[in-house]
């Protein structure tokens, strides 16, 4: 019997190389140190997601700590990703954190540039942007892989057991809707390049090019290199989409789902069929591995769009 290998022996590396179709998850720490709601949003996602994204002040706005959250849902059974942005903090402030959070018994990160400090609470905040997101890519494998920090130094080993290197598995964003588009892969590229293991995209609703996105996806073979999880939001409101079509950038709402949300009886019921459709079609796109779910503030439906989908693992919950 051959024995994998593992970079950091997460769960969530341990389904991608499976071979299984992926689920993630998001849950979005509030704007209190309230651990009771954290402690709510976690009974509605354990079982039905491989892991857990913890998002890292989104949207600019000033919440729990990713790393914080992290442990508590960690402790609570369910495995975290943590998010780390390049807005917020210096290579010092990063690498001291992945640290951290590997002592913490974190295991999966994901790597991203963070959200313009104009659409947050606290907009005449300095930005940092010490490195970008491939740079932070590139130094956390770094970190695992060669043991060194950025400055070069090795990570020294004491003379207890075990690695004293971050053992993380690296995760990235890809936004196949974002202009210019023959760009988008290239992107995609070097971050795979840099170390990334699994990338997140934006949430997906124009499967037209994101196929066509996914097809020079394959045309590079990069598919094979790393794990790609397509994005998806279910719609709670004809609002909300025609919120997201005409003012968040990088997403593109079609028309007809629109007008198919506006015209149903049931505005929630018929954005989760549009969500679990969308799953369906991803689920037959090649080189597609699995699917990140971003139910915004509606952590609660998860668990209906991954048995509605047909994602249950052996008859149950994941």
């Amino acid at each position: 019997m051959i024995e994998i290998a593992y970079k950091s022996g997460s769960n969530l590396e341990k389904v991608c190389a499976s071979g299984a179709f992926v689920v993630t998850a998001e849950l979005g720490p509030p704007k209190s140190a309230d651990i009771e709601l954290i402690e709510k949003k976690v009974s509605f996602l354990k079982g039905w997601a491989d892991a857990v994204n913890i998002t890292d002040n989104q949207t600019a706005i000033v919440r729990v700590s990713s790393i914080a959250t992290a442990k508590l849902i960690l402790d609570l059974g369910v495995e975290p990703i943590i998010q780390i942005t390049c807005r917020d903090r210096n290579r010092l402030a990063m690498q001291s954190d992945i640290l951290g959070a590997y002592l913490l018994g974190i295991r999966n990160v994901v790597c991203l540039t963070g959200d313009h400090l104009c659409f947050g609470n606290h907009p005449t905040a300095r930005y940092v942007f010490d490195l970008d997101s491939i740079q932070l890519i590139r130094m956390v494998k770094n970190m695992r892989d060669e043991k060194i920090f950025a400055c070069g130094e090795e990570i020294k080993n004491s003379k207890k057991d075990g690695p004293k290197e971050p053992r993380m598995f690296i995760g990235g964003a890809a936004n196949p809707f974002a202009d210019p588009f023959e760009f988008r892969v290239l992107r995609l590229e070097k971050k795979i390049n840099a170390g990334v293991d699994f990338v997140q995209t934006q949430c997906v609703f124009d499967l037209e090019r994101f196929s066509q996105w996914m097809e020079m996806v394959r045309d590079r073979n990069l598919h094979k290199r790393c794990k790609i999880l397509a994005g998806v939001t279910p719609l709670k409101s004809a609002a909300m989409a025609r919120y997201m079509r005409d003012h968040v950038a990088g997403v593109i709402v079609p028309d007809d789902f629109v007008r198919r949300i506006e015209k149903a009886e049931d505005q929630k019921k018929e954005g989760i069929d549009i969500c679990v459709e969308l799953i369906q079609k991803l689920r037959e796109i090649e080189g597609v591995a699995g699917v990140h779910i971003m139910a915004i503030e509606w952590e609660q439906k998860v668990a209906e769009i991954v048995e509605r989908a047909g994602l249950k693992r052996n008859g149950s919950p994941i």
